[in-house]
């Protein structure tokens, strides 16, 4: 199991941070967990040179004897190894939390969405097996490749549909077509399909059926070459 420990000085944050991060954990099926939260640095620093840890969050501007970054400092001299992932509301300081070995700052108000990212980044380091990540828009909404099941136009907007959630933003298929990887192919003028989510190709209706259940159509003119995509992966004739 993945041992956390968190230190913020406002318990409220702390509170809310451990609860997105159970809920990250039960999501993905990591086995992970927080093991001690504090709003004190001293408490913190005497923890993690006590007991084993794996990740340590910490606010970069604690507002108490020891700032984040002056933590940070001190838990590296006889910890090398724990990965540290720094929480802020002040960019202003964020280069000088790469010095201590940082993996990964988090902006503040901390999202789901963005903390989820980086757990997920976390795992996959520690696991040795990087996926693919597709930025969607302006706002840095990132998306693993092998979540989506299909992309659809809508208007002005692309809607991704992952297995989890749709995603909606205002882009355009030749936006975004030479930053997916090869397992996507066009199957309609307004759908671009994740070849391995595909779970059933029905050819004269024109429906594609993905693995979560959705549903999209093939358009006359793209049938041929998805077809001859599809042989070519080996689950379909």
């Amino acid at each position: 199991m993945l041992k956390f420990a968190l230190c913020d000085d406002n318990m409220n944050i702390l509170n809310k941070l451990e609860n997105m991060l159970d809920t990250i954990f039960t999501k993905n099926n990591f086995d992970a967990n927080v093991i001690y939260k504090t709003t004190a640095t001293k408490d913190m620093l005497d923890f993690v040179s006590n007991n084993k840890v794996d990740v340590i969050m910490l606010d970069i501007q604690l507002k108490t004897s020891k700032a984040g970054l002056e933590l940070a400092e001190a838990i590296r001299k006889f910890n090398k190894n724990s990965y540290l992932i720094f929480t802020t509301g002040h960019l202003e300081y964020v280069i000088y939390a790469y010095k201590f070995k940082t993996f990964d700052y988090i902006p503040k108000p901390i999202t789901c969405a963005r903390l989820e990212e980086t757990i997920i980044r976390l795992f996959e380091d520690i696991n040795g097996q990087p996926k693919k990540y597709i930025k969607i828009d302006n706002k840095n909404t990132i998306i693993d490749a092998s979540e989506i099941q299909y992309i659809k136009r809508d208007g002005m907007k692309l809607v991704f549909h992952t297995t989890s959630r749709n995603y909606d933003a205002y882009s355009s298929f030749a936006k975004i077509q030479d930053t997916l990887p090869s397992n996507y192919k066009r199957c309609h003028k307004s759908c671009i399909a994740n070849i391995t989510q595909i779970k059933d190709v029905e050819p004269v209706s024109g429906t594609i059926t993905f693995k979560d259940g959705s549903t999209c159509e093939i358009g006359p003119k793209y049938k041929s070459d998805l077809m001859e995509v599809l042989k070519n992966y080996g689950n379909f004739e």
